[in-house]
């Protein structure tokens, strides 16, 4: 697993282990391409963290400063490592991010409690990747609908799951990825091929059985 645009593209990452489901790469660049034009000095909420990729390449390709949410064991050992590699400061709370400087904090937290403590604009942009078939997504988009949080909010589902309509939606195959709080027209410049940008949430509300899995890296 690698870092794959930006600063520190084709740096290696320590992997979270089998029983953690991690972002695909093609995911992970997809969904990050599409939001780069509004990474520049953001603050970026990632929840369900895992090994941190998606954050740490968020920080790469401009992010100022991400707070990490995770609290798997075996995640928690490589997102530790992986933050520990990058020699990232923690942030001071209250304090803007500074100039070239990059930071991060890990929460041993479970995301729905956190989530349900945020204010209103505590993040530019929040990830959040929790178990396929997990009640937590619908849980961290209703919070987001009742207290913004975050500017923007994208989550990721399997491309089958029914979720609240009004985002923007990336498709990667059996994955998709859906992103709120974005004006219309106002996304990347496009998820790359084999990606579909469609509005609305999911269509249909079948959800294949998948074997849950733990968060993802």
């Amino acid at each position: 697993m690698r870092i794959v645009g930006g600063a520190w593209a084709g740096q290696v990452l320590t992997s979270p282990g089998k029983r953690v489901r991690a972002t695909s790469q093609n995911v992970r660049v997809g969904w990050l391409t599409f939001l780069e034009p509004h990474l520049g000095g953001a603050r970026v909420l990632d929840l369900f963290s895992g090994s941190g990729a998606l954050g740490l390449e968020a920080l790469s390709r401009g992010a100022a400063s991400v707070d990490f949410v995770e609290d798997g064991v075996e995640a928690l050992h490589s997102l530790k490592a992986n933050v520990a590699a990058r020699r990232l400061p923690a942030h001071v709370p209250g304090a803007p991010p500074g100039g070239r400087r990059k930071s991060a904090r890990i929460f041993k937290r479970d995301a729905i409690p956190f989530v349900r403590a945020l204010a209103e604009g505590a993040y530019d942009i929040a990830f959040a990747d929790p178990p396929y078939g997990s009640r937590k997504l619908d849980l961290v988009v209703e919070r987001w609908m009742e207290v913004r949080f975050a500017t923007v909010l994208g989550v990721e589902h399997a491309s089958d799951r029914a979720v609240p309509p009004g985002g923007a939606r990336l498709e990667f195959g059996d994955t998709a990825v859906t992103v709120y709080g974005l004006p219309s027209g106002s996304g990347g410049s496009g998820p790359g091929k084999g990606k579909t940008p469609t509005s609305g949430g999911g269509k249909s509300p079948a959800h294949r059985s998948r074997k849950p899995l733990q968060d993802r890296g």
